[in-house]
């Protein structure tokens, strides 16, 4: 969970929860991501986060602290950010994702 002690970058106390649009920065390739610009930004609405292992940590995003906002592995993911809410970017990762599961057939 976001502690309310948390700031953002101008110093002002973060938002609980967490609603808005932030950047997913990859820590390891992806597939679901071909073809998404680095500055892309995805739409967040949560209060909690992950912290899986660090071998599982795909996509990082901050927001008081940088979390995992993408974890999985090979066949297996999943995202902290609502995919269907992120305008062409998550139209994007959901087309990567199809293709992905058609191609695995």
């Amino acid at each position: 969970m976001f502690s309310p002690d948390l700031t953002d970058e101008n110093g002002q106390p973060i938002r609980i929860p967490h609603m808005g649009w932030n950047r997913v920065t990859l820590q390891a390739p992806c597939p679901l991501f071909d073809g998404i610009e680095p500055e892309a930004e995805f739409y967040f609405v949560h209060s909690y986060y992950p912290v899986p292992k660090p071998e599982y940590v795909i996509g990082v995003t901050t927001y008081g602290l940088p979390f995992c906002s993408l974890h999985g592995r090979t066949g297996l993911w999943a995202v902290q950010f609502h995919p269907e809410k992120s305008g062409r970017p998550g139209l994007t990762l959901l087309r990567n994702f199809a293709a992905y599961c058609q191609e695995a057939k």
